[in-house]
């Protein structure tokens, strides 16, 4: 009988929200969900739909003052990180926990060398010299494919190209050998080729280290390649999670369908039209306690749900409808409520 997979990081009702001069918005509304070790989980969906949030409320790296986190727990190894203090939480941050941020220019000082800002992270979370520092930064950008290390390590950000710097920004997210790598955006900024190989990098690495990793984007091309579970996030709130293999071969919500009908296709005809999702995401400021895909939902039913009091007062419960695979449980944003 095969092992249960362990969990490594439970996130438990997580709710986030930001003072704004137009009053509190909540921009990540009760969301769950866990990973395993030594796994990738995959979040997917449409700009402003939470992931970004949903990763910088896991590491606590909101805008401050206006971000807080108002409910929720986010358990690592079963220690909540809500509430533990700045000064430990500072240990657990790139100690870990490492991030690789979406865009590597912003990521990476530009008037300090490579080798400085790589060694200031062995420095912060290892009792170590200098020296050793620095020949551990050597080290890393070898590890992450960077050719002439002991070279690049006195270079400038700008010095290096989009790939490098990328390569860069994961060799300190690695540094200190994290059990949980949040990867936000990896190779948006990237063209195909080296976005095929930053993701070969970090498979590979993966496997070397044994590490988790969360990987938040909007290319369904990287969630298939990479991960083993995903959650489909819209507007703030999960819309279905399960395995890859769940949501990509037996979407239950209508968004997922949406998403994964939209993709282009080798046996689609030549030239044209490709599917679209009609509407689109809600404001903050809108948002209304039901289903929230209901205004762009194909259903015949949407409309007068959407004038209901339900729409506006009931939250729909999440469903699991097989082991491991969750949906959004209302008839109007489900796939096998939908009446032909």
């Amino acid at each position: 009988m095969p092992a249960l997979p362990e969990t490594l990081l439970e996130v438990k009702d997580l709710v986030t929200a930001f003072d704004t001069d137009a009053g509190q918005v909540t921009a990540v509304d009760g969301v769950s969900f866990t990973v395993e070790k030594g796994k990738t989980l995959g979040i997917v969906g449409e700009s402003g739909c939470g992931k970004s949030v949903t990763a910088l409320s896991i590491i606590r790296l909101l805008p401050q003052p206006m971000g807080k986190i108002l409910n929720g727990q986010v358990l690592l190894d079963g220690r909540d990180l809500t509430s533990i203090e700045d000064a430990e939480m500072h240990k657990v941050r790139g100690g870990r926990i490492g991030m690789i941020f979406q865009e590597p220019l912003t990521a990476l000082n530009p008037v300090h060398r490579i080798g400085k800002q790589l060694s200031e992270v062995f420095l912060l979370h290892m009792d170590i010299s200098k020296k050793e520092a620095w020949d551990r930064s050597i080290e890393i950008l070898q590890k992450v494919g960077i050719p002439s290390p002991e070279v690049r390590v006195t270079e400038h950000p700008h010095q290096l190209s989009g790939g490098m710097r990328q390569r860069v920004v994961i060799a300190m997210a690695l540094a200190c050998k994290p059990s949980l790598v949040i990867a936000d955006e990896p190779t948006t900024a990237l063209d195909v080729t080296i976005q095929a190989q930053i993701l070969e990098l970090m498979k590979s690495l993966q496997a070397e280290m044994g590490m988790s990793i969360i990987m938040i984007t909007h290319d369904l091309g990287v969630i298939a390649e990479t991960c083993d579970d995903v959650v489909v996030m819209y507007a703030g709130r999960v819309a279905e999670k399960g395995t890859v293999h769940d949501i990509f071969e037996r979407p239950a919500h209508l968004y997922t369908k949406g998403l994964l009908d939209s993709i282009p296709r080798m046996e689609n005809t030549p030239k044209t039209r490709l599917q679209t999702i009609t509407g689109y995401v809600p404001g903050l400021m809108e948002l209304p306690v039901g289903a929230r895909f209901a205004p762009r939902s194909p259903h015949p039913d949407a409309k007068a749900y959407m004038e209901s009091e339900a729409y506006q007062n009931e939250r729909p419960e999440l469903l699991e409808i097989e082991p491991g695979h969750w949906v959004e449980d209302h008839p109007v944003v489900r796939v096998d409520k939908l009446t032909t």
